[in-house]
């Protein structure tokens, strides 16, 4: 009974493998044709959360959640932060830097898929135990098992992976100083021979209504300064104009201030008419 349960795939299991294996098979796709690299980097974490809820579901408690707090909650902010640190944009990944990496990544991506459907034949022609024989003895002490026995040579090789990429991002993000650096007073001095501005720039927000980054102060004439946002926020376009709207409330101030001028003086000359009578 147990060895037919082995071989059995229930509903809800066959569902479950195929709506999550799309998804995976998806982001591990966008992983590798997204054209920014930290969009691939969040899709690949995206593969590596459904490949942890296959280890759950197959019984795989220890290594589900290995796969969630070491790979996706690790590693993978490792990668976003090598990434954030060196700079990487699209115009990068079209130069090759070193001759003939393509060809060599095409062919050792060859090997990997041989070694890929390799591994599957040979899952699928064997006999197998199933989870419950492979757990009978504990899921942490069977996977500690085959990693310090079987598959001990490999994991060390990944781990010196790992530490060769995390030296590889320190020595990436290290620049050599090609001259003295400058002090605070010659910083200071500098910006007034070059006539930039001195005092600090203005902050953001129009007459202290509005304290948003991205909405620009006011002159005295109405026009919306520069100086008060970020050039980031006006290169994409984000910078909200509010100078209409404050123009308007200004007149509808000014007018309601000249009517109430205008009642008051009225006020008074009534007042002498009445008490002549």
């Amino acid at each position: 009974m147990s060895a037919l349960a082995a071989y059995s795939t229930s509903t809800g299991e066959a569902f479950q493998f195929w709506v999550l294996g799309t998804v995976a098979v998806i982001g591990a796709l966008c992983t590798v044709f997204m054209k920014k690299a930290v969009h691939s980097a969040l899709c690949l974490a995206g593969t590596m959360i459904i490949l942890a809820v296959f280890y759950l579901a197959n019984g795989a408690y220890f290594l589900g959640v290995v796969q969630i707090v070491v790979y996706t909650g690790a590693i993978m902010m490792l990668f976003l932060f090598v990434v954030m640190l060196v700079g990487v944009t699209a115009a990068d990944s079209l130069k090759e830097t070193i001759r003939g990496q393509r060809w060599l990544a095409l062919l050792c991506g060859l090997g990997f898929g041989v070694l890929l459907f390799a591994g599957i034949g040979n899952a699928s022609l064997k006999e197998f135990n199933g989870v419950a024989q492979a757990n009978s003895g504990g899921n942490v002490e069977g996977l500690a098992t085959l990693i310090f026995t079987k598959y001990v040579f490999a994991f060390e090789i990944t781990g010196a992976l790992l530490i060769t990429a995390a030296v590889g991002a320190m020595v990436l993000t290290h620049r050599e100083r090609t001259e003295r650096a400058l002090t605070q007073r010659e910083m200071a001095e500098k910006r007034v021979r070059d006539g930039k501005h001195l005092p600090p720039l203005p902050a953001p927000g129009v007459y202290a209504r509005h304290n948003a980054v991205d909405i620009a102060g006011l002159l005295p004439d109405g026009t919306p300064s520069e100086l008060t946002v970020s050039k980031t926020l006006r290169d994409r376009g984000q910078i909200r104009d509010v100078s209409t709207e404050a123009m308007n409330d200004l007149k509808a101030l000014e007018q309601r201030s000249e009517d109430r001028l205008e009642r008051t003086e009225t006020e008074p000359a009534t007042f002498k008419r009445e008490a002549s009578k």
